[in-house]
Order: C-alpha cells, then structure tokens, then sequence
C-alpha cells in the first residue's frame, strides 16, 4: 500500500511539474515601464533667459535690425515651445524729443518687435507691448554712447 501512496504522489508531483514547465515565466522587470524623465526645462528656468534679451534702435528709427535676427528667431522658438510664457515687450528712447513724441517712438519700436515675433509663429496672446518713451533709461547721462543704450525694447516676463 505503501508503494501505491508513493507512485500516486510521485504522479502528482509529475503532474504538478509538468503543468508548471509548460507555462512561460513572465519577465517583470520587462514589464515594468521605465520612468518618463522630462529633461525639458521649467517655463520659469527659461524665462530668465528671455528676459536677457534687448533690441536697440538707431536715433528717431523703429525698424529692427538684420543683426536682431538670429535673437528674435531663437525667442520665437522659445515661446512657441513654451506657450504658457507671456512676455511684454518695453518700448524706450533716449531723453532727446518731447515726452509725447518718445511716447509714441517708444510704441513704435515694441510694436515693430511685437509684429517680428508675430510672424515668425509667436501666438499673439502671448505678447504685449508697452512704451515707456524715456521714463525708464537703462542709463542716466548724456552723449551718444548713454543714448544708444537706452534707445532699446527690453522683454519682461508676464506669466510662466
């Protein structure tokens, strides 16, 4: 009787193992999806660049030079990569002309910026314009050098 409790057993285990050799192991670590690691930067890490950015203007003129390309090509890239930054492009002159009239230069000048950036793809929510005419100087004084430097559109962050 013995024998027969042992050969049942041994079928059983046969049995047991047989069944178990015909399933695949699953292989966990394969099904386990690796992290999605963003190596994008933040919207705000990104701003602080875009601020860095200053188009200067020739005495009495609004058009922005060839020499801005490659900058404004490489802001438009930017923002449309990141359309929840807003920027406010800053119109400003030197202290020469009335205040009326570098108001309305210091207009002309964001609005130039604003109409490049436009039709290189930049969604015009994510622009405004401001002049400041000769309100803000980046730098006080008087002569060319001084009022090169502060015939400019300067870029503030809105929203990021």
């Amino acid at each position: 009787m013995k024998s027969l409790k042992t050969l049942a057993m041994v079928m059983v285990l046969g049995l047991a193992l047989a069944m178990g050799a015909g399933c695949a192991k699953k292989n966990v670590e394969a099904e386990v999806a690796a992290p999605v690691v963003d190596t994008k930067p933040s919207a705000k890490a990104v701003s602080k660049k875009l601020t860095k950015n200053v188009v200067y203007f020739e005495f009495n003129k609004y058009d922005v030079k060839a020499e801005y390309a490659d900058m404004l090509q490489k802001m438009a890239a930017t923002l449309k990569e990141y359309p929840s930054i807003t920027v406010l492009i800053a119109g400003n002159c030197d202290a020469r002309g009335t205040q009326e009239y570098n108001q309305a230069l210091g207009e002309r000048r964001a609005r130039a910026v604003y109409d490049y950036l436009i039709r290189l793809g930049v969604p015009a929510e994510q622009l405004d314009v401001i002049s400041f005419g000769e309100d803000r100087p980046a730098v006080e004084g008087t002569g060319e050098e001084v009022w090169a430097k502060n015939r400019r559109d300067n870029f503030t962050i809105m929203a990021y």
